[in-house]
């Protein structure tokens, strides 16, 4: 699915947030703070482009879409970044990489799409030094009714027609809308995270919960 609509990905989460993914990437920049850092579901490299930029490190992206890893190449390439991020194909459920390796991981909207999240938190918790930090940025639904009520219309109905004219493929943007509204609440989730090891979890609204910030420490 993630192959199909690559091409438009990133033109389409600009335009329908409007270009207010930006701010909330900027807000997480504020807890990555490692040399070495591991972007999770990186896709085609917006959030390892920013980090690589801000933050002076050095930024390894994993997906398991080999065509977002094509584009991100080619952003990276374009941004003469090629010396502090690398992509690679891969799966949060099974990282390749030793105990301890990163400093920081981050994944920015990609957890709702895991398919054994317990598995992928543990896996994160172990690639993480210890004292390193796990930074999670995901969709989420607004806690005031009234507001709650004009997202969940535009969400589950301006932005699938949005995104199958631009891309022809309506059922991965029917797939959006479902799975953020499918995802567990800041409570179930912030306990999912202590249960696969992290302390000193905690949890930030933005844009009044339409993202949602989720932090944790080895």
């Amino acid at each position: 699915m993630f192959d199909s609509i690559a091409p438009q990905y990133d033109a389409f989460n600009h335009l329908t947030s409007l270009g207010i993914d930006k701010v909330w990437r900027r807000a997480a920049l504020r807890h990555i703070d490692g040399p070495q850092v591991l972007d999770v579901a990186c896709g085609t490299g917006d959030f390892a482009i920013t980090i690589a930029r801000r933050r002076h490190c050095a930024v390894t992206g994993i997906d398991i879409s080999e065509k977002m890893l094509e584009l991100m190449r080619e952003k990276v390439a374009g941004e003469r970044l090629e010396k502090s991020i690398s992509a690679r194909l891969g799966d949060c459920a099974a990282l390749d990489f030793p105990e301890g390796s990163f400093d920081n991981v981050t994944v920015a909207f990609g957890v709702r799409n895991f398919e054994d999240r317990p598995a992928c938190l543990r896996e994160i918790f172990r690639v993480l030094r210890p004292g390193g930090k796990f930074v999670m940025l995901e969709l989420g639904v607004p806690a005031f009714s009234p507001l709650r009520k004009i997202y969940k219309w535009y969400f589950t109905r301006i932005m699938p027609f949005i995104g199958r004219r631009m891309s022809g493929n309506a059922e991965a943007y029917r797939y959006l809308p479902a799975s953020v509204l499918a995802f567990p609440g800041k409570k179930e989730w912030l306990a999912t995270m202590r249960e696969a090891g992290f302390s000193e979890v905690r949890h930030r609204a933005l844009t009044f919960g339409i993202c949602r910030m989720y932090i944790g420490t080895k």
